[in-house]
């Protein structure tokens, strides 16, 4: 059995998080600087323009709020805001659904009940075992903060035997912006680097007042000049499905299709599968990695 999902027990440094003004300032800001007059039918002549984007009057026109209004929500001050106002404001700075939904978060954010900083995230016994009876298929469930909880003995052989590992550096951030050979893995390294950071920035909508989360971006944009500047770009995106392209160590190329099924439970995991098309190389590449198991990463090393 492949799976694992344990977590660090070590305590995190308290009253360390997020600032969830300072974070619905910059969203807002950022969303609203990308934004061209003409791309919303506005005439783009009139007094030369300092900073790109929209200006905030123009904003508040189309959102049909006042200047002041939108000011003080651009400011970070969300109280009280309607769900219907927050929706003219989506609506005009064109913000896709996932745009929308961690705007919301963070200008209404729901109330959590507070749990201890170092509670480790379970994931149910039932999906440990669903995992291990999925011969041929690399799955493992990722949680919040990108941490890989668990996983079956394909993903090792896929994606590196994660049981190698101490606990805390299993995580998707950790693993794309801090050891190479995840960027030799995956083909479109930059855009796996998005997907995550993308990630994160919704988890951060959703729970700012994460400590680990707060400690995990901080180590992060000290560690990695890449992360630093894909997470000051506020972008928000989740993705259910796709194709990753990998070049494996071991048995070169892979063309394989992800599926992610979000757990409705409130445990905030995802379960992630990924297959390859019927009769093609990649599925056979697959078959020959299930020989070898988690000892695929160490048969290429050596």
């Amino acid at each position: 059995m492949e799976s694992r999902d344990e977590q660090p027990d070590a305590a995190v440094t308290a009253g360390r998080t997020l600032d969830r003004r300072a974070e619905l300032s910059e969203f807002l800001r950022s969303r609203r600087a990308r934004l061209k007059p003409e791309d919303v039918g506005l005439a783009g002549f009139g007094r030369q323009r300092r900073v790109p984007g929209l200006r905030r009057e123009e904003l508040a026109q189309l959102a049909g709020v006042s200047v002041a209004y939108y000011t003080r929500l651009e400011q970070g001050n969300g109280r009280n805001v309607s769900a219907e106002v927050l929706a003219s404001i989506a609506r005009a700075l064109r913000l896709t659904e996932a745009e929308h939904a961690h705007l919301t978060h963070l200008a209404k954010p729901k109330a959590h009940k507070k749990k201890p900083v170092a509670r480790q995230q379970q994931v149910r016994g039932a999906l440990r075992q669903l995992l291990d009876t999925m011969d041929g298929v690399p799955a493992y469930v990722v949680g919040r903060r990108a941490e890989i909880l668990a996983w079956n003995r394909m993903a090792a052989a896929v994606f590196g035997d994660w049981a190698q590992l101490p606990p805390g550096e299993r995580n998707w951030a950790r693993l794309v912006f801090l050891q190479p050979d995840y960027r030799d893995l995956f083909v479109d390294w930059q855009q796996k680097a998005i997907d995550v950071v993308c990630a994160l920035r919704m988890d951060a909508g959703c729970h700012p007042d994460d400590p680990r989360l707060s400690a995990l971006v901080g180590e992060l944009s000290v560690k990695s000049e890449e992360f630093r500047r894909l997470w000051a770009t506020h972008d928000v995106k989740e993705k259910s499905h796709g194709v990753k392209q990998l070049h494996h160590p071991l048995v070169g190329d892979l063309d394989l299709h992800f599926e992610s099924f979000r757990m409705t439970d409130g445990s905030d995991q995802s379960l992630v599968t990924y297959h390859a098309e019927p009769g093609s190389p990649s599925a056979e590449s697959l078959r020959l990695l299930a020989s070898w198991g988690a000892d695929a990463t160490r048969a290429a090393t050596r």
